[in-house]
């Protein structure tokens, strides 16, 4: 964990001095445009910089895998800590760093008492309300970020599991919760008139009919699933050729995922160093080269996300936004 590194440290001094030194003019328009064109950089499976390797393997993993964590349980475990964690920031390092959507998969613990929710990605994480605490308490201090949760993934959870979990983000985020609505209406300028800080997609039928839980139909994130960079931005630009024009929030997963070969081939290695580090340049040029409008990006993902400058190349694509408005007839 890289916990008050000089990396953090970096990534914070540079978002500030590029927003510091931002035309005022500029900035002012940056505020009036729909959030949905405009682009903010996030992280993928991004509660996974710790995982609790005495847990059982959790829920969401083939019955072939808790398999072999049985039978091989530290050796299996030590591997699949490898292969699960794909960041390595906390979540205040990285809202400090820039990122502002949040991938976030959860489960229950089968045979728990209780209706305890944790992250889940092959291991069991922090609780998840440990987690929102720690997002809120930075949104306490900085009244003017905004991020967005986004539930996508639910594991042995109930009726009673997804209650719980829906009161726990109301009572945590309370006024700062901005309400299901138009996504064209949603500006910096809107949220920050009422005092909103949080979107909130809450991917299943639970979440109907609560005002402060966005559909998950309102933030589609197509996944390439392939471990070929090439393959992975030609997906990536497919996808948003085919993005709706309105309605919605679109992400961009740029991502590799490893295959049950991948992981054979690169045991000891592990996700970060055998299959992210050697192909980050290419998807990074990837994000570089992208452009503003409708078709264009507006949040993209990444693994380990302090590797490289990736909260402030996606944020500075706004730039290009501002200087295509800027180039339009009043």
């Amino acid at each position: 964990m890289l916990c008050g590194s000089a990396e953090v440290k970096k990534h914070v001094q540079q978002r500030l001095k590029m927003l510091t030194f931002q035309h005022p003019n500029k900035l002012a328009k940056l505020f009036e445009l729909q959030m949905a064109t405009t682009k903010a950089a996030g992280s993928h499976d991004s509660f996974t910089y710790w995982v609790d390797v005495h847990a059982p393997v959790g829920p969401d993993q083939k019955a072939y895998v808790k398999y072999l964590a049985t039978m091989f349980s530290v050796i299996a475990k030590k591997v699949m800590v490898k292969w699960s964690m794909t960041q390595n920031l906390t979540f205040k390092e990285q809202l400090d760093a820039g990122i502002r959507y949040f991938d976030l998969r959860v489960s229950s613990k089968p045979g728990e008492a209780g209706n305890e929710i944790y992250f889940i990605h092959g291991l069991f994480g922090h609780k998840v309300c440990d987690g929102l605490l720690e997002i809120n308490s930075f949104l306490s201090r900085h009244r003017k970020e905004v991020v967005f949760l986004d539930f996508n993934h639910y594991y042995a959870m109930g009726p009673e599991h997804h209650v719980y979990l829906i009161n726990m983000l109301q009572e945590v985020f309370g006024s700062k919760l901005c309400h299901n609505c138009a996504v064209e209406s949603i500006t910096l300028d809107y949220l920050w008139q009422k005092k909103h800080q949080v979107i909130v997609f809450y991917h299943h039928p639970s979440a109907q009919g609560i005002p402060v839980m966005w559909p998950g139909n309102k933030i589609p994130a197509p996944w390439a699933n392939t471990t070929e960079p090439d393959k992975l931005t030609q997906f990536l630009e497919t996808t948003l050729k085919e993005r709706a024009k309105q309605g919605s929030f679109h992400v961009s997963q740029a991502i590799l995922t490893p295959r049950v070969n991948t992981v054979a081939k690169g045991l000891v290695w592990g996700l970060r160093n055998y299959l992210v580090e050697k192909n980050l340049p290419t998807i990074i040029s990837w994000v570089e080269a992208q452009r503003p409008g409708v078709d264009g990006v507006n949040i993209i993902t990444s693994d380990f996300v302090e590797l490289t400058d990736f909260a402030n190349i996606v944020i500075k694509l706004n730039n290009l936004l501002l200087s295509e408005q800027g180039r339009k007839p009043r």
